[in-house]
């Protein structure tokens, strides 16, 4: 048995108030939390000091085989698979260091992102455990088209979702709206009509399988909505001169209870925010507060990969976001990061807890985040399953 000892504990839920918390780890998987200073006689200690002990975060929404450069398609264009995928551990391995456990890929080339998923599911040192959704279903000319999921016409679509789960993704990704990565489409422009969207949805949902939808466009939003998504990825209410008011579609969503997955995360000090987006931002920030107050279900995620502001291991960044531009509390984000994007990925009975029975993924921070959002930046260890990232 491996115990974990901090100074502190957030269990994804709440603080813990007892005194010198400590995790109990028994084959990769949490037996308790118990306060110190006593440990079972065949535990082996591990005391991290003055630490915040959380659950590993988890990421909605990345992009392992992006690199975070200035020209992310280009980087892979024309690329082997082969050095695709070694970009794509090298992502892997960064989230990971940053304590992010659990990431979603939400398109990739090839179905790269199954390969690596299979390839770490026994190396939990190597990265964080990956959901995978393999290209995103586009339009002919559509966003992420280059990438190889484009699908048009109900036969087509049905198609690309069974493709999808023959293959054995985890989710079902489409683009219901163009995207700042691919000239020719408008982020506020949207791609598919709802009865499009509802059959990608139908059929995914007859392989048990969710549906995230890419929607920037104000229409995309409602579209998805309409469609009975599982997930709203962005949610960007954007329009051809700004960002849109709409409260009726906001209060349709907290009204379906449909999730959104805000894309927040950004190192807005490294550049690289697409003009389009940089020039919407305090709407866009504005508009993920309206969500909230709304009582929409919101996730914090990052979309890492797809250029500067979003390099890979990003997610913590969220935490300075949320607090500092859409003043969230800190335990509400810190909820956002770790039980609820878990519980979005299926995964509520394994991930984003520190509670008996769930995987042992475990994050220590120096200080308190639950008073210094900065505190979330200082990674002191980092476990997967019980394993100690080097």
């Amino acid at each position: 048995m491996l115990a974990i000892r901090g100074a502190r504990l957030f269990d994804g839920e709440r603080r813990v108030a007892v005194p010198e918390p400590t995790v109990l780890v028994r084959d990769g998987r949490i037996v308790a939390v118990v306060p110190g200073p006593a440990v079972p006689a065949d535990a082996r200690l591990v005391d991290l000091g003055a630490v915040t002990l959380l659950p590993g975060l988890v990421d909605a929404h990345v992009h392992l085989a992006f690199d975070g450069g200035p020209d992310p398609v280009g980087a892979i264009d024309g690329a082997p698979d082969s050095r695709v995928l070694d970009g794509m551990r090298a992502a892997a391995r960064v989230s990971l260091t940053a304590g992010v456990t659990t990431v979603r890929d939400l398109g990739d080339r090839r179905y790269l992102a199954l390969r690596l998923r299979d390839e770490l599911a026994d190396r939990p040192a190597a990265g964080p455990r990956i959901l995978a959704a393999g290209p995103p279903i586009t339009t002919a000319g559509g966003h992420c088209w280059y990438l190889g999921g484009v699908a048009d016409g109900a036969a087509g679509l049905r198609d690309a979702v069974r493709e999808r789960a023959g293959r054995g993704v985890d989710v079902v990704k489409v683009m219901a709206s163009g995207g700042e990565l691919t000239p020719g489409t408008r982020s506020y422009e949207p791609q598919y009509s709802v009865a499009e969207l509802r059959v990608v949805v139908d059929e995914a949902h007859r392989y048990g399988l969710p549906v995230a939808v890419h929607a920037h466009a104000c229409t995309a939003v409602e579209n998805a909505l309409a469609a009975g998504a599982d997930v709203v990825e962005h949610c960007s209410f954007l329009a051809a001169d700004g960002v849109a008011e709409r409260p009726d579609v906001i209060a349709a969503l907290a009204a379906a209870g449909t999730t959104v997955s805000a894309t927040i995360a950004t190192r807005f000090d490294r550049g690289g925010v697409p003009p389009g987006i940089a020039a919407r931002l305090t709407g866009l920030m504005r508009q993920v507060g309206r969500l909230r107050d709304a009582g929409v279900p919101l996730v914090c995620s990052s979309d890492a990969g797809i250029g500067p502001a979003k390099p890979h291991g990003v997610l913590p960044y969220a935490m300075d976001v949320a607090v500092g531009r859409c003043g969230w509390s800190t335990v509400d984000t810190l909820r956002a990061l770790t039980a609820l994007p878990a519980a979005l990925c299926g995964l509520a009975d394994r991930a984003g807890r520190l509670a008996p029975g769930y995987d042992a993924d475990l994050l220590a921070v120096a200080g308190d985040p639950l008073t210094d959002p900065a505190a979330l930046h200082a990674v002191r260890a980092v476990y997967r399953s019980g394993v100690r990232v080097g």
